[in-house]
């Protein structure tokens, strides 16, 4: 465990951050593109030693981590090209018009402002992607914002190492230090500490419902408030209707089974509610989900909180009344468990869907490869069912290709719950894209009309202001802030 920043340190680091946003603010296309890129660029150029720290740092495997560093860079150089395409200074320009009101207006011009100085908070899961130099980083730095990184104590050095090469590059490119500073430490106080911090304007967060509902409080109770951009996790509900299992059982429960087990469970959007209807090939699909699971050998956990956590999750389920266990996943430390350390095995299990709307027990993210089948009889309860998750990062429904009556009811009730809404494989890989949203109604996020993944991730860093008869020395500046 890293040891924790001083509050001393935290200050500095803030103040970093507070010395250079004026600057970076005023930054143009070119000047905020060129550092995006130079970060993608050197990142990929350190791959060789990277990349071997992260594994063991996370036993991620090298095979995901070389594709995680890649899809950071490609994040970067993406939101490097918005900022070239103006996106950052859009103006909104409506003239003058002659005349009394309301029909009279004086000239308005709508632009956008960088909020200032983020504190991010890396994520244990994705010790690249978002992490020091994450989505959330650069989307921040596209926007103009100085950021203040707290790193994940899942993995220090990495997010040392990380951080030294972003300092670099800053450095080389002539930019003030402060366009990126850095805290650290596994304490509860160091988080509370910088969200507290009066000179950060806003916060950006992956990680546990726990520690994100906790750090939103601590954010709401400021004197003055700031925003609190939340990710919090998810149970992600499958619906597999009748018509899909019948024509592609097999397929689909394997597919599922992949999902389940990607870096051992450990991605916010893996499947963990599946909804089943009675119907041919239910039960195919059921018994091959199963026995494609039990052959799964899921690497060891991030760390050994999060493993005691899968255990404490599986327990839960399976001490619920209604519930039956199809697979078990026996608890580190239990000698017949043949696991050593924090690798778990995949959990899956059944309840009806009356049982599941009144256990709240049941409707709790279980964050490892741990997913739990309910059971419905009509699409009245698959819709309560969904209604009872409350709020979920995504939902996948299989099997609503023919509009019906039944499926315009099911679509309808995912889009109320969910930010995203699948209609074909699975929920984990998040496309970074100008369309995406990752994001959702709470407990998913605390801010479900916000993205922290995808183009759109910058506007929350964006705060607009209008101005009113503006002289032509300000119109003139195109949307570049002063």
């Amino acid at each position: 465990m890293p040891a924790d920043s001083t509050p001393q340190q935290i200050d500095t680091a803030v103040a970093e951050a507070v010395a250079a946003a004026p600057a970076w603010a005023a930054s143009n296309a070119s000047t905020r593109a060129r550092l995006l890129r130079g970060l993608a660029d050197a990142l990929q150029a350190q791959r060789e030693s990277l990349v071997p720290l992260a594994d063991k740092e996370t036993a991620l495997g090298a095979g995901r981590l070389n594709g995680e560093l890649d899809r950071t860079a490609f994040q970067l150089r993406a939101f490097a090209d918005l900022v070239e395409s103006g996106a950052p200074y859009a103006v909104e320009d409506d003239p003058a018009v002659a005349g009394a009101p309301p029909a009279g207006r004086p000239r308005m011009l709508r632009v956008r402002v960088p909020i200032g100085p983020v504190a991010m908070f890396s994520a244990s899961n994705f010790p690249f992607a978002f992490s020091v130099l994450g989505g959330d980083t650069a989307s921040a730095l596209a926007a103009g914002c100085t950021v203040v990184v707290k790193a994940h104590p899942g993995h220090p050095q990495l997010s040392r190492d990380v951080f030294a090469l972003a300092r670099r590059v800053i450095t080389e490119q002539g930019l003030p230090a402060g366009v990126m500073s850095f805290v650290e430490g596994g304490s509860v106080e160091v988080g509370v500490k910088l969200v507290q911090h009066p000179d950060i304007a806003a916060v950006a967060f992956t990680g546990s419902f726990k520690g994100g509902a906790a750090l939103q409080g601590v954010a709401n109770a400021r004197p003055r408030p700031i925003p609190f951009y939340g990710e919090l996790g998810s149970t992600n509900p499958v619906v597999a209707l009748p018509a899909a299992l019948q024509a592609r059982a097999t397929e689909l429960a394997q597919t599922l089974a992949g999902s389940m087990v990607l870096g051992a469970g450990q991605f916010c959007t893996s499947p963990g509610i599946v909804l089943l209807f009675d119907g041919a090939g239910t039960e195919t699909f059921v018994e091959t989900l199963r026995n494609a699971l039990a052959g799964q050998t899921p690497h060891a956990m991030l760390t050994p909180g999060m493993r005691r956590n899968f255990d404490a999750g599986v327990a839960r389920v399976t001490s619920a009344p209604g519930v039956k266990t199809l697979l078990d996943s026996p608890a580190a430390g239990d000698p017949a468990s043949g696991v050593h350390g924090a690798a778990p095995k995949p959990f899956l299990a059944q309840t009806d869907a009356q049982t599941f709307i009144a256990r709240h027990a049941l409707r709790e993210e279980v964050f490892g490869p741990a997913a739990l089948l309910v059971r419905v009889k009509n699409v009245d309860e698959a819709v309560a069912v969904l209604e009872a998750v409350g709020g979920s990062l995504t939902v996948t429904i299989w099997g609503a290709d023919d509009e019906s009556p039944e499926a315009q009811q099911l679509v309808r009730a995912a889009a109320h719950v969910a930010g995203r809404v699948l209609f074909a494989g699975v929920p984990t890989g998040v496309a970074v894209t100008r369309a995406q949203h990752h994001g959702g109604p709470w407990p998913a996020s605390t801010q479900p009309g916000t993205t922290s993944v995808g183009l759109s991730a910058m506007d929350r860093f964006l705060r607009p202001l209008a101005l009113q008869d503006a002289p032509a020395w300000l119109v003139s500046r195109a949307g570049v802030p002063l």
